[in-house]
Parts: structure tokens; sequence; C-alpha cells
């Protein structure tokens, strides 16, 4: 039998309990009759992931479900063949849906062509759908279910306790998930679900990726003004809402005035 190396009471993280770098964070909610696991990672690491499971002596069939917190291909590569191994059920938000039963290799991030880089996405059925406000009970534990959308439209977290499940909406480094217009990416709902942590009395957030750590609003701030920025940067295309200086040119076009270079502009 494996030691548990629980992070807080009834939350094991999978890299933690490796003792190396899996990929993506890997929740484990012990809820004592029965577990979930939040996320599951790229297909190459699943068999470990569960085999880890099972040395720890959790029953495999208590797994009553496992939750994709959204589309992304590092976070559910191996979702259809966790599901198999594991005979549970996967839950996702309404808008993870279709990506997902149809191994979409744009929205999950599976295909990205410019950079040759490209993995099987394969589909997985989704059983339950999870919306704002649901509550998922697993043995004695409550999770509540948050819909943070921006950096994917069904991106979802969850909150236990003080404990927030932030999903890729914040790291400890301030930085965010990606934000990508073929990805579903929308900053000024982004920048609401900031707030809505911002907002929150939870203690620690659990991200997907990197260190777990003690909720700090300097962190959250820095990530909402840098958002508050990108959208009127031409950076971010079509994921930004306006681009001041195209604006400011086209009024001097229509007014006729040309560039004035004697003033060193």
């Amino acid at each position: 039998m494996l030691a548990r190396k629980y992070l807080f009471p009834h939350v094991i993280e999978m890299n933690y309990q490796a003792g190396r770098r899996l990929g993506v964070n890997v929740y484990l909610i012990d809820g004592g009759s029965e577990f979930l696991l939040i996320d599951i990672g790229y297909l190459d690491t699943t068999d470990e992931v569960i085999e880890l499971i099972r040395r720890m002596d959790f029953n495999l069939s208590t797994c009553k479900m496992i939750i994709a917190t959204h589309a992304d291909a590092d976070h559910i590569q191996g979702l259809a063949h966790a599901k198999e191994l594991l005979k549970t059920k996967v839950a996702a938000h309404p808008l993870t849906k279709e990506p997902l039963e149809t191994g979409d290799e744009i929205l999950t991030y599976a295909t990205i062509k410019a950079q040759d880089f490209s993995i099987p996405m394969p589909p997985c059925k989704v059983d339950i759908l999870l919306n704002e406000g649901d509550t998922i009970k697993v043995g004695e534990q409550k999770l509540q279910v948050w819909h943070t959308p921006g950096h994917t439209a069904g991106q979802i977290s969850f909150k236990m306790g003080k404990l927030l499940f932030s999903g890729d909406n914040i790291y400890k480094d301030s930085c965010v998930g990606a934000i990508d217009a073929h990805h579903g990416s929308n900053i000024p709902e982004f920048l609401k679900s900031l707030k809505r942590i911002v907002k929150d009395d939870s203690e620690y957030l659990l991200p997907s990726h990197g260190p777990v750590f003690r909720r700090d609003n300097r962190i959250l701030q820095k990530a909402i003004d840098r958002l508050t920025q990108y959208q009127y940067m031409a950076d971010f295309g079509t994921c930004a809402i306006a681009w001041p200086l195209l604006d400011e040119w086209e009024a001097d076009v229509i007014a006729g005035r040309l560039p004035d270079f004697s003033k060193g502009k």
C-alpha cells in the first residue's frame, strides 16, 4: 500500500502523490465511501494515475465521476480511457460537452498546425452536465460548481469549504490560461471570473497547473489589471473588444488630418 499524501483533508493531488511532474494537476477528492477526480491529464499518464490510486488502496469501483474542468487536451486526452478503466461517469459543463464528445482537435488544442503539433483526441461521452450553482456530493464531501468562463466558454471551478479548485483561471505567478480566439476565449468574461474569485472567501486556490497557493488578492489584481489592458490591444486579435489606436487613426483619415511629423510623433 502506498501512503496517501493529502494536501488538505480529503484532497490529494496526483503530481505531489507521484513525487514527479505528470502534467496537469489531477485532484482526487476523497469522500470516504467514494471518490472523484478533477481532470485526468494526458493519455500517456492515465494508466499511471489510476495505478497510483489503486496503490493508495482506493477501491477503483467507488470512483463516482471524473470531472473535466474544460476541454483542453492536456486536461482530458485520457478521459475516455480512464472512464473505461474505472467504469465511471464523466461530468462537464454543457459548453464543454460538444468538444469532448466530438474530439474536436482545434477547440481542445490537440492540433496546432502552425506549430506542427498534433496528438490524438479520443472523443468521450459526457454523462453528467454541471451548471453554475450545482452541488456535487462525493461521500461526506460537497463541491459547489462555479461557471468561470474566459479561458474557455465551459471552464468550471469548484468551491469546497475554504478551498477553490480554480482551473486555468489563475496561477501562483498571476498568469492565466491561454487567451486564444480559436479556443473560444473571452477576455471580458475572464475578468468577471477573476473578480468573482477576488470577492470570495476561499483561503487556498488549487489551480490546474503549478503549485497550490494561499489566495492573495494582489496576485489576482495583477492578472485583472493585465487582462483589462488586453481588451484594448491588437496583440489579442478578435479577443480584444476595441483597438483605440485604430479608432484614432480612422478619425484622422476621415477628418483629412495627415500625420504631423514636425512634432516628432
